[in-house]
């Protein structure tokens, strides 16, 4: 495994993230264990993971199997650098959302009570909240960071000028601010490259992007098509959407003799702004099989076609649409 620290900051991690938005909902209990584990094994020391995620209101479902997880012991919880987040509905009480002083509170302390931790080592902010001044939502996380429940703060769905502004802020206050924004980046969706990656740089931020492979579509859904597997109704629709470019994508990972989902996220990994993408899987073949990833090196013509088959939005802003 390789690693590299977390943007501007002292902390490794490895260039793969755990992320476990399946554990609960799409792979048992038994199979997160076990997958959890592996991953260890294999060097991934950096999970990812968010009080909402389960998708029971409340509940905290995928939080909980990772606080089991780590009640095993066995040394489980002091090697995970591990991620959850903030912001997401968690009642239906007024104050059980969103980023004031009083949910960043109760829902950190929620959050370690399911996790089975004392502390969390990236407390990352869900979403920007427009309606809560940055002066409040600091001095929440300060308080967390002075008790010794966060270490680093993090940032996820966040414009490039929000990581501006909240870090300014933050600098005023003689604060660390933000270390780290999570964001939806992969070959189809590469709106971050016009501001937020720019930002993420200028910051010292690491950047850790999020639906890595767009939700399937780049792990070779034409191929899993003709081997009789039937594609969610979702993404039959962005099939439709992409098909020229997916037959040129695939044929190009043929070229490669590699699996698309590979390439995929050796294309982020060839990033220099890219700490790790999140991956996500629901069984134990996706989690092993997603190391060839870290194997793969392309040529300038390669990621050139790349370009050709995937266009970003034509640079960084404001070149990208002005002279």
């Amino acid at each position: 495994m390789e690693y590299t620290h977390l943007g501007r900051t002292g902390l490794q991690v490895s260039r793969l993230c755990l992320g476990t938005m399946n554990f609960g909902p799409q792979t048992d209990e038994a199979e997160s264990f076990a997958i959890m584990d592996k991953a260890l094994e294999l060097g991934i020391n950096f999970f990812d993971t968010a009080n909402v995620y389960g998708w029971k209101l409340g509940e905290g479902v995928t939080e909980n199997i990772i606080g089991r997880w780590f009640a095993q012991g066995g040394g489980r919880r002091e090697k995970v650098v591990l991620a959850t987040k903030v912001f997401g509905k968690m009642g239906e009480w007024p104050n059980e959302s969103r980023l004031s002083a009083l949910h960043i509170k109760h829902a950190c302390e929620a959050s370690l009570r399911r996790l089975q931790t004392d502390y969390i080592d990236m407390y990352q902010m869900h979403h920007v909240d427009r309606s809560t001044p940055w002066e409040e939502i600091w001095q929440a996380m300060e308080q967390l960071v002075q008790e010794g429940k966060v270490l680093y703060v993090g940032s996820s769905n966040f414009a490039g000028w929000h990581i501006a502004q909240a870090n300014e802020i933050a600098k005023q206050r003689h604060f660390m601010g933000l270390v780290s924004e999570q964001s939806l980046y992969n070959l189809n969706a590469r709106m971050v490259e016009l501001e937020v990656i720019l930002a993420c740089e200028k910051y010292g931020l690491g950047l850790i992007p999020w639906s890595p492979l767009a939700g399937g579509l780049l792990g070779g859904v034409l191929q899993k098509i003709e081997k009789g597997r039937r594609a969610s109704d979702r993404l039959q629709a962005e099939i439709d959407k992409f098909r020229p470019q997916l037959e040129r994508w695939e044929a190009f990972c043929v070229e490669m003799n590699e699996q698309p989902a590979d390439v995929a996220l050796a294309w982020l990994l060839a990033n220099t702004a890219v700490t790790a993408p999140i991956i996500g899987p629901r069984t134990m073949d996706q989690l092993t099989g997603s190391l060839r990833a870290l194997e793969i090196k392309f040529t300038g013509d390669q990621l050139a076609k790349l370009d050709e088959i995937w266009p970003g939005p034509g640079g960084a802003a404001p070149e990208a649409y002005a002279w």
